[in-house]
């Protein structure tokens, strides 16, 4: 995945750590395996489909290909499809991948997307109809720039898929995230004292263990999510960012859907696991701000 610039050697390790497994998020063969993590992006990829369907786009961008599913999957339904990573061992992968099913793997690039100079010089024939960013904002340091660099790749009425991690959901998880939501914003500017009062209480009743703090990688030195740029978004925020930049009929897509909260899941992971996969079809629209781990913003380049 493209990663942020102060933080792009730790992520960049991160993901050159994970990259011989990170297909697996996608493999619908383990939605009912509770042996096995649960495949969110299997949801996610699905609503990439969906959004691009029926849009006539001809020509695509990946940021932060990871190795290669999503952009194999829109190149096999006769996409022209082009991608570009921070971590080389991502753009290895993705570019065997591309290989593997006869399209064009000199189209996957090493570049940053906070950095245009890494990429500018070597894409061709100008804009693209569409753009993908997915576990990519979680890890950038400056989103007005990440964002205005990826309008500049769109051609104006073209389509963006861009993910982010869920800030309101640390409101249902009932952990140390939640703690942390309310004391630094929802109550930013409120008085230290009553905070630290509002902060005392929280964690005598909440789950300050979980989620556990992911420091490594398994088996490695290298280091984990949370021992890098890692940050959420709130959605409401996000909406007001793409609006800044020029894009409209901006949509939230909701994924990765929780039944109940995450440290509970333990206790009976076949039927939590049965009732996430229900929730990934939930049609409210509202749900999913306090429910779902992640979101993705589905916008279109407003005409210049």
């Amino acid at each position: 995945m493209s990663r942020g610039m102060r933080n792009k050697e730790p992520v960049s390790n991160y993901y050159e750590a994970v990259a011989n497994d990170y297909h697996k998020q996608y493999d619908s063969a383990r939605l009912y395996d509770i042996s096995t993590a649960y495949p969110a992006n299997y949801f996610r990829l699905k609503l990439l489909l969906k959004s691009f369907a029926g849009k006539g786009i001809k020509r695509a961008i990946e940021i932060g290909v990871g190795e290669g599913t999503p952009l194999v999957t829109l190149g096999k339904s006769g996409v022209d499809v082009w991608g570009l990573d921070i971590t080389p061992e991502m753009v290895k992968k993705s570019k065997e991948n591309m290989q593997k099913h006869g399209m064009n793997p000199d189209q996957i690039l090493l570049g940053d997307i906070q950095d245009s100079v890494t990429y500018a010089h070597s894409i061709k024939e100008g804009q693209f109809d569409g753009l993908v960013a997915m576990g990519v904002m979680p890890h950038v340091e400056n989103d007005e720039k990440v964002l205005e660099n990826m309008a500049s790749l769109v051609r104006p009425g073209g389509s963006v898929f861009v993910e982010f991690r869920n800030k309101l959901f640390s409101m249902f998880t009932f952990n140390r995230y939640t703690v942390d939501f309310i004391i630094n914003d929802l109550l930013k500017d409120v008085n230290k004292g009553v905070k630290d009062e509002v902060a005392r209480d929280l964690e005598s009743r909440l789950r300050m263990d979980m989620p556990p703090v992911r420091n490594n990688v398994e088996d490695t030195d290298a280091p984990g999510y949370d021992a890098i740029l890692s940050k959420f978004h709130n959605p409401f925020e996000v909406i007001e960012l793409f609006e800044r930049h020029k894009f409209k009929n901006t949509k939230l897509l909701w994924y990765h859907f929780h039944p109940g909260m995450p440290y509970l899941t333990e206790r009976n992971s076949k039927l939590f696991r049965e009732e996430a996969i229900l929730l990934e079809n939930e049609p409210s629209n509202w749900r999913g701000f306090f429910l779902c781990s992640a979101f993705v913003v589905e916008a279109v380049k407003c005409e210049q």
